[in-house]
């Protein structure tokens, strides 16, 4: 079977290239006579895959020095707990509610202290990102949260919040790597890799080094403190070896492509293809205000439920796979993160085109 164009939110598609490179390594990789899967986390091979991947990775974020980089397990949700555990010094943070993953850390970090919620765009279905210009931040917060990247609703901050001073934690868990960034807005930077970096199971913080200390919230376990990644090189217990090897492999082909500017030209190219088509579109039409549109997740309506259940399944027909939207907005999205080729997009607005014609 030939390979379809997999428009999933995550786990996602990742680039051919990388998956042939996987492939090819797959029972020796360089000479070991073994797979990445079946060697030692303390092996020198797996040293060198663990550092180089570190490496790019700063190139590629321009990560100043005085930032960690840590590969961890339990995906974005674990962070949830682990950020408040480690952050919260006077038991206060600020969050700013943009969609379900947004509310997800929010209700979580609620166990740990106080937390208000100091703005939301939940009054209309996360279609929008509130104004963050001038928030009622708390005098004393210990941090203020935001997702950067709303994977169900498609909403991007296109301009961080001001924190006025306070310290900013940004999930980005499904734009990673899909722009520049200055790393130097953030206490931290992290996210969940299988949306737009790797396979699922491993998730990468980028922490100011201040911030990683022993005063953490008493009964803290040691396996949810950062210090215990920074000092072991992210390999205090055996981490996602496969998952790192992956994602080292994915920041090659990153830089391979030009970077990360020329990777925000890329994917600002295929989101105008699939947005232009919806802004003039007899029967479908985008869920988000034009100003605060995600450029990796697109969610589309026809605003009847059994027409677009007749989309999605003839899509799937078609080799277009994953455009079944998320249950609490419905219709459909397309995710198109770095690794969805251009042409992915071409076929998906040429079938669209097809499909509004024989049904309006």
């Amino acid at each position: 079977m030939s390979r379809v164009y997999n428009f999933s939110a995550g786990p996602a598609v990742l680039p051919e290239e990388v998956l042939k490179e996987a492939q090819a390594e797959m029972l020796d990789y360089r000479g070991t006579g073994m797979s990445v899967m079946e060697m030692s986390h303390r092996s020198k091979a797996f040293d060198e895959i663990i550092d180089q991947a570190e490496a790019d990775l700063r190139t590629l974020m321009q990560i100043p020095d005085n930032y960690k980089v840590l590969f961890m397990q339990g995906g974005a949700s674990l962070q949830f707990a682990m950020i408040p555990m480690n952050l919260m010094k006077h038991g206060k943070a600020d969050y700013i509610v943009t969609g379900q993953w947004a509310k997800k850390a929010y209700q979580e970090a609620q166990k740990y202290g106080t937390v208000n919620k100091i703005a939301s765009s939940e009054d209309k279905t996360f279609s929008y990102i509130p104004d963050c210009s001038d928030l009622p931040i708390s005098e004393d917060a210990d941090y203020v949260y935001i997702c950067e990247n709303n994977t169900i609703y498609g909403t991007k901050f296109k301009t961080l919040p001001n924190t006025k001073g306070k310290i900013l934690v940004s999930d980005v868990s499904s734009c990673f790597l899909s722009e520049p960034v200055d790393v130097s807005k953030y206490g931290i930077i992290y996210g969940g890799v299988q949306k737009n970096i790797g396979p699922a199971g491993l998730v990468i913080s980028v922490i100011r080094e201040d911030l990683i200390t022993e005063d953490v919230l008493p009964g803290t376990p040691t396996m949810m403190q950062f210090k215990t990644y920074a000092d072991n090189r992210s390999m205090y217990n055996t981490p996602n070896c496969y998952g790192i090897y992956i994602c080292g492999k994915v920041f090659q082909w990153i830089v391979k492509m030009g970077g990360l500017e020329a990777m925000k030209e890329r994917n600002e190219k295929k989101a105008a293809i699939l947005y232009d088509f919806l802004d003039q579109s007899r029967l479908f039409k985008g869920t988000v205000v034009k100003e605060d549109r995600s450029l990796m997740n697109v969610p589309f309506v026809t605003g009847d439920k059994d027409l677009d259940a007749k989309f999605v399944a003839q899509a799937k027909a078609a080799g277009l796979e994953n455009l079944k939207g998320h249950r609490t907005v419905g219709g459909m999205r397309a995710s198109i993160y770095n690794a969805m080729p251009i042409e992915g997009v071409d076929k998906l607005v040429e079938f669209m085109k097809k499909f509004e014609e024989e049904n309006l």
